[in-house]
């Protein structure tokens, strides 16, 4: 079955694990989605990622994270993709959003990869907004 939006897919499961309280979570893998993990767990969303093989194709296996003493409350509670197939949206240096007032974080894929918008606006960079996150 072919995928119209393999990163709103990858979205939808991280949220649903983590509503779940489960404490892994399967992908189909792409490059692209490694960046976003990687991103993730740099900001502390996810406690990591690992390359395997899911039923023969490539995969991603991804811990989450939760708050500690809460009953299975996730750390990255909401996820709004803002680029989508049929509408992308591209801002320049100095039109990147700011996220919850500076509590979320604005992914932005760049021509040096994806960063976060405290970083593309460090670098003074503008690009591609691929989602919202907090």
């Amino acid at each position: 079955m072919s995928m119209t939006d393999p990163v709103a897919d990858l979205f939808v499961r991280l949220l649903n694990a983590g509503g779940r309280g489960h404490p892994t979570v399967g992908i189909p893998a792409s490059k692209l989605k490694a960046k976003i993990l990687s991103v993730f767990q740099s900001e502390g969303f996810i406690h990591g990622f690992e390359q395997t093989t899911l039923n023969g194709h490539p995969g991603l296996t991804v811990t989450l994270r939760y708050h500690p003493g809460r009953e299975k409350k996730p750390i990255l509670e909401g996820i709004k993709r803002v680029s989508k197939p049929g509408h992308r949206k591209y801002v320049g240096k100095s039109e990147i959003p700011r996220v919850m007032g500076g509590l979320g974080v604005a992914l932005i894929s760049t021509s040096k990869g994806v960063v976060t918008d405290q970083e593309a606006r460090k670098n003074g960079m503008g690009g591609e907004v691929l989602c919202h996150v907090w």
